[in-house]
């Protein structure tokens, strides 16, 4: 005769520098319905998380944050019972002390999130940094790909990077160059290592903010703390997605493989 035996998994404790992210991400996880998980899939770049949720399945994608790879601790505490978590406690990992358990619960978000595609619009991020940068200063907060293109298109383009590239700026140069932006772009990666809110503060109340990636949240909550249009991504192909991350894709090829790039502006926001 057969028992069951109660498993008792454990969370790892919240970041304190969480506390950073608190308000965004307080109001992200009280906007999430109920979903039941279904598949968590870490790859090399990107971390995507299945659930059925609201009778569809969808998929959620947030940059892969590594830890220290000490071979003591591992990187992911929760490996192996990931899927047993209901949707709530996987989204909470969004405040973990785990890098990794951050992007697994910021890819949860992702998936849970209402969707709505009436208001989804294919802009492209380049073209619409243009369009409000010229003859303006516009900041970066990110080393996108289209920087070198975007340099002649806008008035004065400043990047501020933590690994900062040829022609960069260290982001402890944010504090003098975003107030002067009026045009700022943000990386995603800004709401996973909690300097979200820290960089939103420095931005003038006239400049047109963008919160850009495949991590970005698509909620109105944003909006509400300061950005103004909100470029992310939308999964479309599932099963060739989660294969692609597995195998180690960088965005191009998890975009190629079925993901949708979207925008969605804050009502009266320039588009």
């Amino acid at each position: 005769m057969s028992t069951d035996t109660a498993v008792t998994i454990t969370i790892p404790p919240v970041n304190p520098l969480s506390s950073q992210n608190s308000a965004i991400l307080d109001d992200l996880i009280a906007a999430l319905p109920d979903g039941q998980p279904e598949e968590v899939c870490i790859g090399l770049h990107w971390t995507a998380v299945v659930v059925q949720v609201e009778n569809q399945k969808r998929c959620g994608l947030a940059a892969t944050l590594g830890g220290e790879h000490d071979h003591k601790k591992p990187d992911v505490p929760l490996a192996g019972s990931l899927e047993s978590l209901d949707s709530a406690r996987l989204a909470d990992l969004s405040r973990s002390a785990s890098p990794t358990l951050v992007s697994v619960g910021m890819a949860t978000i992702n998936a849970l999130l209402p969707r709505q595609p009436e208001r989804w619009v294919e802009q492209n991020a380049e073209q619409l940094i243009a369009e409000h940068g010229a003859g303006k200063p516009v900041a970066l907060v990110g080393h996108f790909p289209f920087v070198d293109r975007l340099r002649d298109r806008v008035g004065e383009l400043t990047v501020l990077e933590l690994n900062p590239k040829p022609g960069d700026l260290p982001v402890s140069e944010a504090g003098r160059v975003i107030p002067e932006a009026r045009v700022v772009a943000l990386t995603g990666m800004s709401l996973l290592n909690r300097t979200l809110e820290g960089l939103l503060s420095l931005c003038a109340p006239d400049a047109l903010v963008i919160l850009l990636g495949p991590s970005v949240p698509l909620h109105d909550c944003l909006f509400d703390r300061g950005v103004d249009v909100l470029c992310g991504s939308v999964v479309t192909e599932i099963d060739q997605v989660l294969s692609a991350v597995r195998q180690g894709a960088n965005f191009h090829q998890v975009h190629q493989a079925g993901v949708r790039l979207v925008t969605i502006a804050r009502t009266g926001a320039a588009q």
